[in-house]
């Protein structure tokens, strides 16, 4: 399928590794110019080598001039911004009763605010030409919440609330807003958390793979480049009616339809 966004500009959060890097190179592939971020700069621009038409920009976004930064570069290589995928590091897994009060802070302004200073400047342009694509990459946490990441799912929820009603504000100007929710994907985080799982209940990290694995429909975990594919149909457009919406991306682990 033709996906009708060769030639647009996306900026893709996060993207040295993991969903956020599978995202870049999908988009990549139809025919987008990429912006490749994250906080390791020479690591994005070597990822944007790789690619057909992309820049790396090394750019901490909880930084004060960190999204005015990635905006500016991404205007000075290909004009204006099309696509906006947000895009972070999770926060650490830790139950509701294991968190302190200033992680609940820092978890908002990591998922939340931070991004929201990257919207407000990408917004103006694609409601004047009422072409855009925001698009972030959450959590099934935010549908059925995972015991052992309380900061992640206060953090993720309190941002889909946030794209939920900026969908309905800017929809009638052509741009959508939407989240893909990942379940068990093959990525160096979801390592991290199989191997947190494994030395809190003390079993190895092999047995907690295949407990997770055993939960999910379709037998194993996801590849980073399936959900890519999904992304870059949810940011293209063929997808000019679909907003509003958090999109599972799981292989049918979450028990809610």
């Amino acid at each position: 399928m033709e996906l009708g966004i060769r030639g647009r500009t996306a900026i893709v959060c996060a993207s040295t590794a993991g969903l956020g890097r599978a995202t870049a190179e999908s988009l990549a592939g139809e025919g987008v110019n990429v912006v490749v971020c994250g906080r390791r700069g020479e690591l994005a621009e070597r990822i944007a080598a790789e690619l057909p038409r992309a820049i790396g920009v090394g750019v901490d976004l909880l930084t004060a001039d960190g999204a005015a930064r990635l905006m500016e570069a991404a205007t000075a290589a290909f004009g204006s911004v099309d696509i906006l995928v947000l895009n972070g590091p999770g926060p650490r897994p830790a139950r509701v009763t294991e968190i302190h009060q200033a992680e609940i802070g820092d978890a908002v302004e990591s998922l939340v605010t931070a991004h929201h200073g990257l919207i407000s400047m990408a917004l103006p342009t694609m409601r004047e030409q009422r072409w855009g694509r925001v698009l972030a990459i959450g959590s099934s946490a935010v549908v059925a919440p995972i015991r052992d990441l309380a900061l992640s799912g206060i953090g993720r929820t309190a941002f889909a609330a946030y794209l939920k009603m900026l969908a309905a504000e800017v929809g009638a100007d052509g741009v959508t807003v939407n989240m893909l929710l990942p379940g068990r994907v093959a990525t160096e985080r979801v390592r991290h958390l199989d191997a947190a799982r494994a030395a809190r209940s003390g079993r190895d990290v092999e047995a907690v793979t295949a407990a997770s694995v055993a939960d999910i429909p379709m037998n194993r975990y996801g590849m980073p480049k399936e959900f890519g594919a999904v992304a870059a149909f949810l940011c293209s457009d063929r997808a000019s009616y679909l907003t509003g919406s958090a999109v599972r991306c799981d292989g049918g682990l979450s028990p809610v339809l």
